[in-house]
């Protein structure tokens, strides 16, 4: 019951009250986001899965957001006024979380201690918003865990929306290289534009478990941000067929923002 996925960055400045007019130096990333939340609209999901690498992080142990919603802002942004409030799909999450205690995998809803939704989540429900009334989420963390866990954790997501009769979108929300300019936050190392060639060439060519195959040492050099969210949409995609494109990619601000989409066909 997977209909799509797909991958897209979370810079808190793409919202104009953040951004403030510099969202416009990354243009080409607002206009796939947007063309992301019209297809998704389009596909009439019941639930919306998002992957999250600034949501509950554990070492061990995969997280799934609990309760019957949550809301966040973008107070620490200096935009306050911009807020949203979502309802999670607990039959989902609860499902997902009984076939990963089944098949050995550390996931499931202990140890939150802040509900408020991380920006990360925010920036594609903020281009969702339409949705919000209509449909629900599901906020999964990512963790300190080996690529193959990530990769057969997203499995199980598909397993309980195919159980659960339930046609779902995935969202695999993170940034790729922070490391890409002299003058960008984090300065350059060379690993940087390395990691997001190979990334988008991986994606361009169809070969997604190839992400399995990074190296550590790399990825930590190259201070990429959501690999294993993007091993875990891989894991889901595993074994279905789809037509895969990426939409856009720039690194403007020495952060490397990709957008690609997945259709489950």
């Amino acid at each position: 019951m997977l209909q799509a996925a797909f991958i897209v960055p979370h810079p808190p400045l793409i919202i104009p009250q953040v951004g403030r007019g510099e969202e416009k130096q990354i243009q080409k990333t607002i206009d796939s986001y947007q063309e992301i939340a019209q297809k998704v609209k389009d596909l009439h999901p019941d639930t919306v899965v998002i992957l999250s690498p600034h949501s509950v992080l554990y070492r061990d142990y995969i997280h799934i957001s609990p309760g019957a919603g949550a809301s966040g802002s973008f107070v620490r942004y200096g935009a306050p006024e911009v807020n949203y409030q979502v309802k999670y799909d607990q039959k989902l999450s609860e499902k997902i979380a009984m076939l990963s205690e089944e098949d050995g995998i550390p996931a499931g809803f202990l140890g939150e201690m802040d509900p408020t939704l991380d920006h990360a989540t925010l920036i594609p429900i903020h281009f969702l918003k339409d949705l919000i009334h209509d449909t629900k989420f599901v906020r999964i963390s990512l963790s300190g865990m080996d690529a193959q866990t990530h990769f057969n954790f997203g499995k199980e997501i598909v397993k309980a929306s195919d159980e659960l009769g339930e046609k779902i979108v995935l969202i695999a929300s993170g940034d790729l290289s922070h490391v890409l300019k002299e003058d960008g936050p984090y300065g350059f190392r060379p690993e940087g534009p390395e990691f997001d060639r190979a990334l988008i060439t991986l994606i361009q060519n169809d070969d997604l478990n190839g992400m399995l195959n990074f190296n550590e040492d790399f990825t930590n050099k190259a201070a990429e941000c959501g690999l294993r969210g993007f091993i875990m949409m891989a894991g889901a995609l595993d074994g279905l067929k789809y037509k895969s494109r990426v939409l856009s990619y720039e690194g403007t601000f020495g952060v490397g923002y990709g957008c690609a989409e997945f259709i489950v066909e």
